[in-house]
């Protein structure tokens, strides 16, 4: 039976991240996926500034930024003729929220996927194909896995990160309380189309005789185009090529040849929906698995990546011995909130209740609430324990250079000593050093 410190299930964009983030660590780490390949498709394409900043600390910012690009602006589309531009988010000031990101960056998720994958094999590490888990056996000590096929596995520690579908969250009995955000189905694919320009993020509005919403927007870093289509509830959506290039037909000024490839096709209901727990023992819950969210304004795929990014460095401390196992009460404690509260952001977006604006971006969530913050000042300045620490240069120093990498960090700013968590945020702030090694010992800094 092989032997390994966490076992990984999924290898999305969730549990590759948290494969890079243990494997930086010396962490053994082993990722498997029921498919026989990545998971194709476009899917969640944007990343959020937070989600940027991330990647640049586990190592592939450059080749994300490579492989992408800046979201376009809209164009509506009204009886075949350019009606006018719209923005899909609301635009930041260089700068203005402490980091050199502004507003998100395009990148489909199969590539966003093969990067991480490309950096989890750099460290040592890999994903193990065609692995399905039928059942999950855990104890005081750890947990074994076992598969559809081949031998069982045994680690210290499990993390489901296979989807809203999770079979591991279904065989722990954790249950999902949500909502239909839309009772209308979506068609979304990825297709090659002439006769559209790439500068555009086209909107083609619902039109006569039931004809309802389409946009096609072009995927930086490739020559295609996701397509996304409402059809009414109850309607039997067609994804074949044929049925792909009639929809496009029938509501735009396209003509069905205009597609000249489908590379990639699937249809949903948009539905948000919360995990009861994200805990069981020794079995974690993170990404879709524990959350799932409509895909207006690019928020899961987001949430799913900081939530390995939180539970990494804590799973490495716990194992590593330099921390008590109490560390990962913290993750749910910490983690369920933010999921909450984004779960509540997107729907509203979802609904043209609310902006894709500066929550979006993610750069102002923060643990203040959370255990693992101790503020002792009286007199708290801006900065505060829980916070992230803004991407800003002191000294000629940028402050993010100083926290790269996956330790702890101790900062004294004119405003005062901050202990900062690997995963870049306050955990502990005071006026003097005074009252810091106690928590550190606390936390096993």
């Amino acid at each position: 039976m092989r032997q390994t410190d966490v076992l990984i299930v999924g290898a999305g964009p969730t549990g590759l991240a948290l494969g890079i983030d243990l494997a930086r660590r010396g962490v053994d780490a082993l990722v498997v996926e029921r498919g026989e390949t990545l998971a194709p498709g476009s899917r969640g394409k944007g990343l959020q500034p937070r989600t940027m900043e991330v990647y640049e600390d586990l190592g592939v910012l450059d080749e994300i930024l490579a492989a992408g690009g800046p979201y376009p602006v809209g164009m509506i589309w009204q009886d075949g003729r350019q009606a006018g531009e719209h923005r899909m988010f609301d635009p930041a000031e260089d700068g203005e929220e402490g980091s050199r990101f502004t507003g998100p960056w395009m990148v489909p998720q199969w590539r966003n996927q093969e990067i991480l994958r490309a950096r989890l094999e750099e460290l040592g590490a890999g994903v193990t194909f065609g692995r399905e888990v039928v059942r999950l056996e855990q104890d005081p000590n750890g947990v074994t896995a076992h598969f559809a096929s081949g031998e069982p596995v045994r680690a210290r520690y499990a993390v489901a990160a296979d989807g809203g579908r999770s079979a591991v969250r279904r065989s722990l009995g954790i249950g999902m309380t949500g909502e239909t955000v839309d009772p209308d189905p979506l068609l979304v694919a990825d297709v090659r189309i002439t006769g559209l320009e790439r500068a555009w993020w086209h909107v083609f509005p619902p039109g006569g005789e039931g004809a309802g919403f389409l946009a096609l927007c072009p995927l930086a870093g490739t020559e295609d185009f996701q397509l996304v289509a409402r059809f009414p509830d109850g309607t039997d959506i067609d994804l074949s090529p044929d049925g792909i290039r009639k929809v496009v037909a029938d509501r735009t000024h396209l003509a069905p040849e205009d597609v000249t490839e489908v590379r990639w096709s699937s249809n949903f209901r948009p539905r948000a929906a919360l995990a009861d727990r994200f805990r069981e023992g020794r079995i974690f819950l993170a990404g879709d698995a524990a959350h799932v969210h409509s895909p207006a304004g690019g928020q899961g795929l987001n949430t799913s990546v900081q939530d390995a990014y939180n539970l990494g460095w804590k799973l490495g401390a716990v194992l590593s011995g330099r921390a008590p196992a109490a560390l990962l009460d913290t993750y749910e404690e910490e983690r369920r909130p933010i999921a909450a509260n984004v779960l509540g952001l997107s729907t509203a977006i979802h609904r043209d209740e609310a902006r894709r604006g500066a929550g979006t971006r993610q750069l102002g969530l923060n643990y203040r609430d959370s255990s693992l913050s101790d503020e002792t000042r009286t007199a708290p300045g801006a900065l505060r324990a829980g916070d992230r620490v803004p991407d800003m240069t002191v000294n000629g120093v940028r402050l993010f250079d100083l926290l790269r990498g996956p330790e702890w960090t101790l900062l004294k700013l004119e405003e005062g000593v901050f202990l900062v968590r690997p995963d870049g945020y306050v955990g502990w702030a005071g006026e003097t050093e005074e009252g810091v090694e106690g928590y550190r010992a606390r936390v096993g800094a």
